[in-house]
């Protein structure tokens, strides 16, 4: 190790203190390097592998190399972590002989050794004393390098400091760490120094922090050492130990800014004494380390609230610190003191830093002051809340609550004593009494125990089965019904408790199931007497009895009977006749109330009956326990806002007391509900849950086993708010300003201030010599209103503390804690001082105001201006940031544009002509978001026209005050502004609004949440206010809308307006021309005060009605008055309108059109001309006209629902032209035209084509044999449609290679033989006069490699199926011939390359001799002669034609008669001369067709299928016709209905061309045909 080394191994045995020197320790490493003898190594190696921990071995700076003596190389071991952290020590483990009886017993390797020490020893001195030489020399040199490298420095650091001078304006930047600090890990009591360097202009101040707090190097003189020196810092630690593991922070500051680094100490700390071995591994970290670890609970739950059979989980959040890797604190959860365990009810999670318990069904049980406790090595925290459950909602009207701990006690082999707990709630009726129920543990089935309810909350279950586990609950029933059952008991065996310990003590599991055995019985011994018989309970109900088993049992188990006798007579009677008892104790039912009893016990066995035992005295049948008595004095005392606390005095005499139950009213109201739920055993409790502002009374009452008390007397009532208390301790005590005898303090208000407002603080304050700190002494005997005071009479140069109280109406709080030590010298800096007392109002999500108060110390120049800084509350201190980059001269700032939800903190820092000065402490936390029910001032101006400023707050106490500001000063004078405050509302109005009014105004509620908001008076809004003050003292009436005219039916005219309020006594004058008009015959005038409509109508204007219209309103002291003037053009307009809306009246009163005639185009781009007519009868016509030519009614003319239309569907220009509708009876006529020419049918055209573009479908890509085509459908396509195809946004010159057309419905662009020059985006743009349509696609890439590849392989199949071999014609089906005769058949053959030609008889092949000829010449025609026919020649013949890209065959049938045979079908014979003619029996029909023996030869299918044909002759040419048969032309549609629906090839889009319908006979293959012949 370099450096200093652990203290373990500075005392022992082998450890050379002469090593210390680290010039030594550099010499004897580069010794080690070049040593020849480096014995001992092998020692090392074997020492470390036989330790088998993960260990770092060190032998003393390594000490066995130099010696070879394993004696002396005594190991140590350092035990490391996963992230090689020392965690502790280990021993090495214990080293048997056979390790050291390798090589080492002989004397021959003593001497070796011996011999190898005595050489490195003398090396070494030799080496050591010319090294030491060596050093000597270079130190000198050394020396005088430093001083030489000193003056340089300081010289260049002079002239630095001149030259910023004569530029210190130029040169003026902020602070810069060009070096920061480190972090450093050292041992208790070594020195650590941390260093850093820092540049800036002005030179920047360095203050150095421990955890935030500074560092005072005066006061701990002994401890920290600080150094500047040429703008290199350092900080001294001396003789570390654990206290000073923290954070670490240098702060520089100029007057250009502030800047912070940071770096860490971590002390670590061994335990044990150095001499003795040394402690085992560690596993974890432990307080034997010094670590001291602080536990803080937060983010608690509070007081909650549930219901039975709901699930509630509470939670809190753990912080430790220092927070340690795999360090687990133990966490308790506690209710009312009894530990909780996870069960079937309670759930607990530990999440590493958040601690969680779930209650899975609350029941009552579970009600409690619940405590969550967390626990590590240095101690423990806890916290604690009240939960309370209700009862569940009951399945009757005013049943009562449920029964609640249900407990067994005394369980024996023949009953078990159910106990529990009475409901606080009773329903509104008394309980009639209790149901107890069993049910056998692994069942689901209960049964009543009981079958009339008993009153005593405790009761014996009998009629158990001696060795089974049960479960009980317990119901409650009053005169409305039945409760829900309580919570199920823990499971209980019916046995003998010492046999229940016998089982519980052996090693077998517990299954339920008790198997008992017995003592084999002895013969003939009769049990003795029972003992100690006594009646241990007796109620109304039953009587239990105990007793003890007689002293001689053991012989064999023993069973009892009980007997009882009516007190005064002498006879007794069995009680257990049928099966004896086998416990000692038994419990008796079936008893007359109010008699006595004795009773005896005897004992029996198979022996016999023993003697019965001593009866016990007389018994009275009635229950002994009494209810307890009211409880008294019950004693409401205020404790928070919704909380009370309930003291009483405890019931009298009360035996068995279980609690007492609380209740609650609401003053007056009579309405009690229960405070707790389950019964509390104390006398003072807590109500929560209550109402703020109400005022309630409490009651109380007792409940044991026999039942619940009368109430006590009602308490006095209580209003429900904060009591008051003295305020806690102010914190954060700093200091403002220092003199030589004086020191300004300020200090942060107490968190918590009691319920009432602050009256003052006292400030003490001590000295402190030596740290040793004196006694206390007051500053002030009279309490300070301020959060700042100035002590004086102190001693100059000498140390205090400070410390300060709050007081309050109830008291002077307890002290703050001591502040940190001040010393009293004189301030001298420059730059001002921090300022102070920090405040923050109206924060809203978004926005707050930061109030704070300037320095008290100025510095050299006066404060004249200040900086705000903002970060995040978690944000390390270097996140600090400023809001606002020019200094404000206010002492407020409203900061905007805040993170809804963020978590801010704020500082302040002043500045004069000197630069900025310290900064603020910081404020608290700060969370940006609006709370509920947050108000905001509202400015507000009556009816008199007083401005007024309003303020609600939602959230008041009864202590709370507003208290209103100007620029956040308070309002002291009041001869600008008057308040008036009602409830929860404040209201300022303005005596005399003028300029000097102008600023913000702000309002702050105090006891609140901070309840606050602010109001910007600006130089406009006040201008605007009075002018609606104006308005509120001279009133106008209101108008929703001012004077207008408007066209009635019959071309009357309507003047009107409405005022928006006006009562009954509103008053209007109708005004023409200044002119007061009246009710008249020209004139109707209306007035309706219930909607403020104002009317005049007249029935027609004339020249003499041009002028200007008043309409005057007045309603008491408002008024108001609007005017229309029609003169000129207007008027001339407006009559011309009137005129003709009396003639339309008149036109409507026949036939007429209401709407005229239009068109439209519907989605199948028909054109249906329409009007909407009314005022029709029968008699009505309707004629329709083009172009003056009256158009005859048929199917595409149309008359419904009072709309006429014609329809044209397929238009064209023969089209276009001007419509007309007529419109006639005796009542008159009408007419309306529609012009369809021009530019009226482009318009119609450009329409139907927008309905064509928007039919038309996504643009797509297919290959064809030529090339790569484009193409597009329509629903419908029309011959004037002009579409223009593009290529990358320019138009397509088309040309050979390159063209586009038509096919039906498809739109297409066939690119022939395409190139990659073709890639790219290609578009087909429709126009419809207006933007137009267009669709893209584009092709390139994968689509266009997928498209050529297609292509390619198209064009390929296309040249294979042109040039493969075919047998084009020439061959008949079938040949028949005369035996004898000459057969000559000769057939065309076509392909590229020239196709091998191969005939066939009966599939096989044959070759040409003298009877058969086979001859294939020029290529094309191939002839087959049979010189002589005769039988053997009949059969199948066939050729075949072979090439590379295919294969074709042809067959026919040869056939040899002596007579021309009857076959019906067609058949071929020849005549004299060897011609090929028709057979005898071929039907006629047949016979019409050519008789060239031509055969269709087999080809690949197409898109459209081959039709079938029939050849008919045409009379008049003697031509062979061919056309489709019915069947084939239905096949012929279905073909082109396919056809449309695919893209086509080129074949097809050159067929295109002809009508669909039409087939064209196949023509000759070439030039020449041959024929058949014989």
């Amino acid at each position: 190790m370099s450096g200093s080394l652990p203290f373990y191994q500075k005392h022992h045995s082998h450890y050379d203190r002469g090593y210390r020197s680290k010039q030594t320790e550099s010499k004897l490493s580069q010794y080690q390097t070049t040593s020849r003898y480096t014995a001992g190594s092998s020692t090392s190696a074997a020492t470390s592998r036989s330790s088998g921990l993960n260990v770092s071995s060190h032998y003393g700076l390594e000490a066995s190399r130099l010696s070879p003596i394993p004696k002396r190389a005594k190991p140590t071991y350092l035990a490391v972590d996963k992230e090689n952290q020392i965690i502790g020590y280990v021993v090495p483990i214990f080293r048997g002989s056979e390790e050291f009886g390798t090589g080492y017993s002989s004397r021959e390797e003593a001497r070796v050794r011996d011999t190898s020490e005595y050489m490195a020893r003398r090396d070494l001195f030799t080496s050591g004393m010319e090294m030491e030489r060596s050093e000597q020399t270079s130190r000198r040199e050394a020396i005088r390098e430093t001083a030489e490298r000193i003056s340089l420095n300081k010289r260049i650091h002079e002239h630095g400091v001149h030259f910023k001078r004569m530029n210190e304006d130029s040169l003026m930047h902020t602070p810069e760490f060009v070096i920061k600090p480190r972090s450093h890990t050292v041992w208790e009591k070594q020195c650590v120094r941390l260093h850093c360097t820092v540049s800036g202009w002005p030179d920047p101040r360095v203050v150095w922090y421990k955890n935030n707090v500074a560092i005072d190097p005066v006061g701990n003189g002994d401890k920290y050492k600080l150094e500047s020196k040429y703008n290199m810092h350092s900080l001294e630690i001396n003789r570390c130990d654990f206290d000073d593991t923290a954070q670490y922070r240098v702060s520089a500051m100029n007057s250009k800014g502030e800047l912070s680094a940071f770096a860490s100490v971590v002390v670590k700390r061994f335990k044990g004494d150095m001499d003795e071995s040394l402690p085992s591994p560690r596993h974890g970290p432990v307080c034997e380390y010094g670590v001291n670890f602080q536990t803080h609970i937060v983010d608690k739950f509070g007081v909650s609230f549930g219901r039975e059979g709901e699930t509630i989980s509470l939670g809190c959040t753990v912080i430790i610190s220092p927070s340690l890797h795999r360090y687990q604190p133990e966490i308790q959860w506690y209710r009312d003191d009894a530990l909780l365990s996870p069960s079937k009810w309670y759930n607990m999670h530990w999440s590493g830093d958040r601690a969680t318990l779930t209650l899975t069904h609350l029941n009552k049980e579970d009600e409690g002051l619940y405590t969550l406790r967390v626990t590590t090595k240095s101690g423990y925290e806890t916290y604690s809340a009240y939960i309370f459950v209700r009862d569940a909602e009951a399945e009757v009207e005013r049943a009562p609550g449920a029964p609640l701990d249900v407990r067994c006690l005394d369980a024996n082999k023949d009953y078990i004593i159910v106990t529990w707990k009475q409901p606080a709630v009773d329903g509104g009726d008394s309980i009639l009494g209790y149901f107890v129920d069993r049910c056998e543990v692994g069942t689901t089935h209960w049964v009543q125990c009981n079958d009339t309810p008993v009153k005593f909350a405790r009761f014996p279950v009998t009629g158990l089965v001696e060795g089974r586990s049960y479960m009980f609950r317990v119901r409650a029933v009053n005169q409305s019904g039945m409760s829900h059952p309580s919570r199920v008991s823990e499971p209980v065996a019916a046995m003998d408790p010492s046999d229940r310990a016998r089982i519980r003590g052996a090693s077998a599991p517990w299954t339920g199931q008790i198997i008992v055995t017995e003592e084999e019985p002895a013969e003939g011994i009769v049990p003795g007497r029972p003992l100690e018989l006594q009646v241990t309970e007796a109620t109304k109900n039953y009587v239990v009895l105990s007793w003890k088993p007689p002293g001689d049992k053991g012989l064999e188990g023993v069973m009892y009977y009980v007997e009882k006798c009516v007190a005064g007579s002498d006879t007794w009677q069995r009680v257990n006749t049928e099966i004896p008892v086998k416990s000692p104790r038994f419990a008796l039912f079936d008893l007359a109330e109010g008699n006595s009893y004795s009773f005896r016990v005897r004992c029996c066995n198979s022996a016999g009956v023993g003697e019965p035992s001593d009866p016990t005295e007389a018994t009275t049948v009635g229950d002994k326990l009494d209810i307890p008595s009211a409880p008294s004095k019950v004693v409401p005392t205020r404790n928070t806002d919704t909380s009370v606390v309930v003291s009483w005095e405890a019931s009298s005499d009360a035996k068995e007391l279980v609690g007492y139950y609380i209740e609650a009213s609401v003053l007056d109201s009579n309405v009690w509900e229960p405070c707790n739920n389950k019964p509390v055993n104390v006398t003072r409790f807590i109500c929560h849950g209550l109402t703020t502002g109400e005022k309630y009374v409490f009651r109380v009452r007792a409940v044991n086993a026999a039942g619940l008390s009368q109430f006590s007397p009602e308490s006095e009532p209580v209003e429900v708010k904060a009591a008051i208390a003295s305020p806690a301790p102010p914190y954060g005590i700093t200091v403002l300003e220092c003199v030589c005898d004086s020191m300004v303090l300020s200090w942060k208000q107490p968190t918590f201030i009691g319920g009432a407002d602050i009256t003052g603080y006292f400030v003490d304050y001590r000295e402190v010599i030596d740290g040793v700190t004196g006694k206390w002494h007051e500053a002030n005997i009279k309490s300070i209103s301020d959060r700042a005071y100035r002590v004086s009479d102190l001693k100059e140069k000498r140390k205090y503390q400070f410390q300060v109280r709050a007081a309050n109406m109830a008291g002077v709080g307890i002290p703050s804690l001591p502040s940190d030590t001040f010393l009293c010298e004189e301030w001298t800096i420059a730059v001002p001082g921090p300022p102070h007392d920090l405040q923050v109002r109206e924060v809203r999500s978004d926005s707050l105001v930061l109030l704070w108060k300037p320095p008290v110390y100025q510095g050299r120049d006066p404060v004249n201006g200040f900086y705000i800084d903002i970060k995040d509350a978690d944000a390390p201190v270097e996140a600090w940031k400023g809001v606002n980059t020019k200094a404000t001269e206010k002492t407020y700032l409203k900061i905007k544009n805040l993170k809804e939800g963020g978590n801010f903190v704020f500082r302040v820092r002043a500045q004069n002509k000197a630069g900025v000065g310290q900064t603020s402490e910081e404020t608290e936390p700060v969370v940006a978001v609006t709370k509920p029910g947050t108000k905001e001032i509202v400015v507000d101006v009556d009816d008199d026209g007083i401005i007024s400023l309003n303020f609600e707050c939602c959230d008041m106490t009864p202590d709370s005050k507003f208290v209103w500001s100007k620029d956040y000063e308070e309002i002291a004078e009041t001869s600008r502004l008057t308040i008036e405050t009602k409830g929860n509302k404040s209201k300022a109005f303005f005596n005399t609004p003028e300029e000097e009014d102008i600023g913000i105004y702000s309002c702050i509620v105090t006891h609140t949440d901070g309840a606050s908001s602010s109001y910007t008076l600006s130089e406009e809004e006040l201008k605007r206010l009075l002018e609606v003050s104006h308005d509120h003292k001279f009133p106008v009436i209101p108008l929703k809308s001012g004077l207008a005219v408007e066209l009635l039916e019959k071309g009357k005219v309507r003047f009107w307006l409405q005022a928006d309020k006006m009562s009954a006594n509103g008053k209007v004058e109708y005004i023409f021309n200044d002119n007061l008009i009246s009710q008249g015959d020209k004139y109707k005038l209306n007035f309706d005060k219930n909607t403020g409509v104002i009317e005049m109508i007249m029935d027609c204007l004339t020249p003499a009605d041009e002028g200007t219209f008043t309409f005057k309103l007045q309603d008491g002291k408002a008024t108001n008055q609007s005017s229309l003037v029609l003169i000129g053009d207007v008027f001339k307009e407006l009559q011309k309108e009137s005129e003709f809306q009396m003639k339309e009246w008149v036109r409507k009163q026949g036939p007429h059109f209401i709407e005229y005639l239009g068109y439209e185009v519907t989605p199948e781009c028909c054109v249906v001309l329409k009007c909407k007519v009314g005022n029709m009868k029968k008699d009505t016509s309707a004629l329709w006209y083009k172009d003056g030519r009256e158009i005859k009614a048929d199917e595409n003319l149309g008359f419904t629902e009072g709309v006429l239309k014609l329809e044209i569907a397929q238009i064209s220009k023969k089209d276009s032209g001007v419509y007309e509708v007529v419109l006639k009876d005796d009542r008159g006529k009408d007419t309306s035209t529609l012009n369809l020419t021009d530019k009226g049918f482009k318009d119609l055209m450009n329409e139907v084509f927008s309905f064509i573009a928007n039919s038309s479908t996504p643009l797509k890509i297919t290959s064809t044999e030529n090339g790569i085509r484009l193409y597009t459908f329509v629903s419908y396509y029309n011959d004037l449609l002009q579409v223009t195809w593009h290529y990358k946004d320019s138009a397509i010159s088309f040309s050979d290679r390159i063209k586009s057309g038509v096919v039906g419905e498809q739109l297409w662009l066939q690119i022939s033989e395409p190139t990659e020059k073709d890639t790219g985006k290609y578009a087909i743009e429709f126009n419809d006069g207006k933007g137009g349509l267009r669709r893209t696609v584009e092709l390139s890439g994968q689509a266009f490699d997928d498209a050529f590849a297609e292509f390619q392989r198209l064009k390929a199949a296309a040249i294979a199926e042109r040039s493969r071999a075919r047998v084009a014609g020439g061959l008949p089906d079938v040949v028949t011939i005369q035996e004898g005769k000459a057969l000559n058949l000769t057939c065309n053959i076509s392909g590229d390359p020239v196709p091998e030609v191969t005939w066939l008889k009966n599939d096989r092949e044959i070759t040409s001799d003298e009877h058969c000829i086979l001859k294939f010449e020029s290529g094309k025609f191939a002839s087959f002669t049979i010189t002589g026919v005769n039988i053997s020649d009949s059969g199948k013949y066939s050729i075949l034609v072979k090439n590379k890209y295919g294969t074709e065959s042809g067959d026919f049938t040869l056939e040899i008669t002596d007579v021309t045979p009857d076959l019906g079908v067609t058949s071929y014979s020849t005549d004299a001369e060897g011609n090929v003619v028709f057979g005898p029996n071929t039907p006629k029909e047949k016979m019409k067709t050519s008789i060239t023996g031509t055969k269709t030869p087999k080809r690949r299918e197409s898109v459209a299928k081959t039709l079938s044909m029939e050849k008919v002759e045409d009379k008049d040419e003697g031509k062979v016709a061919v056309k489709p048969k019915a069947k084939d032309a239905e096949q012929t549609k279905d073909a082109k209905k396919k056809v449309a629906d695919q893209p086509l090839t080129s074949d097809q889009s050159e067929a295109s061309v002809q009508p669909a319908d039409t087939v064209e006979e196949p023509g000759p293959v070439s030039e020449k045909q041959p024929e058949n012949t014989v």
